[in-house]
């Protein structure tokens, strides 16, 4: 395996399926069964997952909603969310275990790098929910400092395109796609991958981000063999 511990995000939205709001469980089987064929073949895999299938605290701010509360409510999002990917993993036999930047007893376990680390060491799927724990912070920047925090080999970030192209693919047909990327050479090109924040993190230190298809089946494990499927971004 290319990668042998990884910190996976994916998006609220894709949790949707074919659905306009929610989580479609069908949608939810399909990603369970992917972490599961990653976690059989002894990748240590930690799980990220947004909530903009429920609720963006942004789009509170946009409807006059105070931006810390609407960030709390995108936080609280986020934990549905991974105790639905919880529930999925578990009705496969796959242990997992739910932490976060939000404590919510009896749920959600207080996130903690030595935890997850040993966690995942046990073999655990590990789901870190609650954002940051702090309002004014995307779950793509959550995503980089649990990364950081667990010693990630990898940020992989499981999306409906097949990686980075020079436009967006879906609106321009003639739009090319990078095979890899620097940090320096996306950031010139003002590259919408993560935010900023989360952005710098990763460059910052040297977590490599991998962006490539969730939706479709056996990409992961792809990915984790080392096979050039989506677009690498990387430290020269």
């Amino acid at each position: 395996m290319k990668y042998k511990r990884i910190l996976l995000k994916l998006s609220g939205e894709s949790l949707m399926g074919k659905q306009n709001y929610g989580v479609d469980p069908h949608q939810l089987a399909i990603y369970a069964e992917e972490i599961k064929n990653a976690v059989q073949n002894g990748v240590q895999v930690a799980v990220v997952i947004g909530g903009g299938n429920i609720f963006r605290g942004l789009q509170g701010t946009a409807q006059g909603m105070d931006r810390v509360q609407g960030d709390y409510m995108g936080m609280l999002s986020t934990i549905i969310n991974s105790m639905a990917l919880q529930g999925a993993l578990q009705a496969i036999q796959v242990k997992s275990k739910l932490l976060g930047g939000l404590s919510i007893e009896p749920i959600v376990e207080k996130m903690g790098s030595a935890q997850a680390i040993d966690y995942l060491e046990e073999g655990n799927v590990v789901i870190i929910s609650g954002g940051t724990g702090n309002p004014y912070f995307t779950t793509d920047t959550a995503s980089a400092l649990r990364g950081i925090e667990i010693k990630a080999d990898a940020m992989l970030k499981g999306t409906r395109v097949d990686g980075i192209y020079t436009a967006d693919p879906e609106k321009y047909p003639d739009a090319k796609k990078y095979e890899s990327i620097t940090y320096d050479e996306a950031y010139e090109k003002q590259l919408k991958i993560m935010d900023l924040t989360a952005f710098t993190l990763c460059k910052e230190n040297d977590l490599p981000i991998y962006v490539f298809d969730m939706n479709k089946k056996g990409n992961l494990l792809k990915v984790l063999q080392g096979e050039n499927i989506g677009t690498l971004v990387y430290n020269k």
